[in-house]
């Protein structure tokens, strides 16, 4: 129930995004940015969008695949995995990304920098035994 329950909140979120141009939810209530990632189905081969928080590193968006420190990892970034070229929206504009796991070294650097912008990612990460990834999307 919980998980099917999430399911409806993000296509809800995703909608009301899409409908306002990111006017609204294009935001968290902490404040940070709130992007659309569509990625490839790994199965079904269909579209599938997420709402999610992004830090901007130059061109670059930075994602974090949390899941809010379950212990596996969500659909998108395992969609990711098998093909890395997706698409985000922020507000109105689409823009075409490639997709990539971010080093650990890179992640130890990012850390402090995702931890500021949302601070709950710190004790997801302490409920979990995996070590959560950070995406880097670059625009192509």
């Amino acid at each position: 129930m919980k998980k099917s329950l999430m399911h409806v909140a993000s296509a809800l979120n995703v909608r009301v995004y899409r409908l306002s141009g990111g006017k609204w939810l294009g935001r968290f209530p902490s404040g940070a940015p709130v992007c659309l990632l569509t990625t490839k189905g790994r199965k079904s081969g269909l579209p599938r969008t997420v709402p999610l928080l992004y830090l901007k590193e130059g061109e670059d968006l930075l994602v974090v695949a949390s899941q809010g420190g379950a212990p596996q990892h969500p659909a998108w970034y395992l969609n990711l995995e098998v093909e890395p070229l997706a698409e985000v929206e922020i507000g109105r504009r689409r823009i075409p990304v490639a997709a990539r796991r971010v080093s650990e070294d890179e992640r130890t650097e990012l850390w402090p920098r995702l931890v500021n912008l949302y601070p709950p990612y710190n004790e997801y990460q302490r409920r979990t035994t995996r070590l959560i990834p950070v995406m880097r999307l670059s625009p192509i």
